[in-house]
């Protein structure tokens, strides 16, 4: 079976037509990948997988990410965040466009992030699911114990128990969107001081129209929490409500509503 892999016009005019033709024909590509966006597992014999190709001053790098989350293309980033790249492929800490360690600590978790649209009494509703790569501790307290869930809540998410139920608005936290592109999860600064990112991406993220357009008619995202294994990379928005369903059921599912700032 062919692999399902994305080579943009930009990742060929980089890597050049023969490679960008052995990656298409399996020569180079990979089967199972992390993708670089979600740091979720892919596999390019069965889903539609891009190529991004990270370029710096001197070395490029690619990568490669689930169609859904990003598209194929060629990423622009400074030699020194480049080598951060290479130390997340290689096992270091992560550093990739659509990855965020959580608690600022090199040893901490990964926080991916999906779009979607969920459906709540008939409204789709532009919706984010946030979920660590792999266990959370508590900060300092070097247990082993997966502590997200209890200190997304202590942060004001709400546990869900009812998909049919809109999340609770989250005061004082914000979604950052910029040209149709996420940027951010906004929490609140510390004393009252401007707001701080709790999520950040390295490289913006594209987010469907449809998403932007219900974002933009809503002005409200909702920010849906789980931790790691709870949800997983789903390639269909039904599968999405699905795993959502199945997480609330479990009691491992806390979510806000937020507003959207920017376009």
């Amino acid at each position: 079976m062919p692999r399902m892999l994305d080579v943009s016009d930009d990742v060929r005019a980089e890597i050049g037509n023969e490679e960008a033709d052995r990656l298409l024909a399996g020569e180079n590509a990979p089967g199972n990948y992390d993708c670089t966006s979600c740091r979720t597992q892919g596999d390019s014999d069965l889903e539609r997988t891009s190529t991004v190709l990270f370029v710096g001053d001197e070395t490029a790098v690619l990568a490669f990410a689930h169609a859904t989350c990003i598209p194929s293309q060629v990423v622009q980033v400074a030699e020194e965040q480049l080598q951060g790249a290479v130390r997340s492929i290689t096992g270091g800490a992560p550093d990739l466009p659509g990855a965020e360690k959580f608690g600022g600590s090199p040893d901490q978790a990964v926080l991916g992030i999906t779009s979607g649209l969920v459906l709540i009494n008939g409204r789709l509703h532009p919706a984010l699911v946030v979920e660590p790569s792999s266990p959370v501790a508590r900060p300092g307290s070097g247990g082993t114990t997966d502590e997200f869930l209890a200190l997304v809540t202590e942060q004001g998410f709400r546990p869900v128990t009812d998909m049919n139920q809109v999340p609770a608005p989250l005061p004082g936290w914000s979604v950052l969107l910029a040209m149709g592109q996420l940027h951010a999860v906004l929490q609140p600064g510390a004393a009252g001081g401007s707001p701080v990112s709790w999520w950040q991406a390295h490289q913006p993220l594209q987010v469907t129209d449809g998403w932007r357009t219900a974002a933009n008619k809503s002005s409200t995202v909702l920010v849906y929490t789980a931790p790691a294994g709870s949800i997983g990379q789903q390639p269909r928005e039904d599968l999405l409500r699905s795993a959502l369903e199945r997480a609330a059921a479990r009691g491992v599912l806390a979510a806000a509503a937020m507003p959207l700032a920017g376009t």
